[in-house]
């Protein structure tokens, strides 16, 4: 089988193409399966499928080993303007190679190292992380990543605003309440806590203000938070509305191209 015919079967470029699709469900069947027994391994029932459990891992970590290899061997077209060695630097160190890889990486561990088995067994949750490839494989989560994109600087510049607050709110805080509470509001870090469970909207009770002057500024910090914590959602919802609009003028002109009787493309 050709390079570029294996690329395009692992970028799952048409959905047409039965190979392409094949290999994509085997994939995505492989996260739901990881997912599940990550689940399952925290009862105690399943030591005793413990043997199960291991073919089953060992056989997902092959198919996600190989798929890694078939992308950094194709990357070439993946980035076509750059050479083989750097397209494939360039994919192994972005965010889906560092995914595809320590998605099955950390399994291999205890081979390389025997005698730590038992530390290595934590990092079989950094496989669910693969579940952050989905979006590869359908179009519509593709929208959530690109609104992500398009919206990024207006959403640091939202979440630095918040940063700001939370700050300033801790430092207050803790001048205000550290008298009366000095086992509670220790340090300002312990302000930095009330702060983000206050203005995230959160509200643990483990640590609140005491006297009438902390409560009065908790109150304005309460509303502050509401405002500040709308403001990353207002811009998510208008990046989605503007996403799914573009799609949907991107439809409507592209069956203007076409022949709704015959389906031909119209000259």
């Amino acid at each position: 089988m050709k390079k570029k015919r294996i690329f395009e079967i692992i970028q799952s470029s048409k959905r047409s193409d039965s190979k392409s699709n094949f290999f994509t469900f085997a994939i995505l069947a492989a996260i739901l399966i990881n997912l599940i027994l990550a689940v399952f391994l925290t009862f105690d029932i399943s030591q005793k499928y413990k043997t199960y459990i291991y073919v089953v891992e060992f056989l997902t970590v092959l198919l996600f080993t190989f798929e890694y290899v078939l992308r950094v061997w194709t990357s070439d077209y993946l980035y076509p303007e750059k050479s083989r060695l750097n397209a494939a630097l360039k994919y192994m160190l972005s965010f889906s190679g560092i995914i595809d890889f320590l998605s099955f990486f950390p399994f291999y561990l205890p081979f390389l190292f025997p005698h730590g088995v038992v530390a290595f067994r934590i990092f079989r949750v950094v496989r669910i992380l693969r579940l952050f490839r989905v979006n590869q494989y359908y179009d519509s989560l593709n929208v959530i990543s690109e609104v992500l994109r398009k919206k990024k600087m207006q959403l640091l510049s939202s979440v630095f605003i918040i940063f700001i607050l939370m700050v300033a709110s801790s430092l207050i805080m803790y001048d205000v309440e550290h008298k009366a509470q000095p086992d509670v509001f220790t340090d300002a870090f312990s302000g930095f806590w009330w702060a983000t469970s206050t203005l995230l909207t959160i509200g643990y009770g483990d640590i609140y203000p005491l006297t009438y002057a902390g409560r009065v500024l908790g109150i304005i910090i309460a509303f502050l938070g509401v405002g500040m914590v709308a403001i990353p959602t207002g811009i998510l919802s208008a990046g989605f509305v503007e996403q799914m609009t573009e799609i949907q003028k991107s439809e409507d002109r592209d069956k203007k191209y076409f022949c709704p009787y015959c389906g031909k493309k119209l000259e």
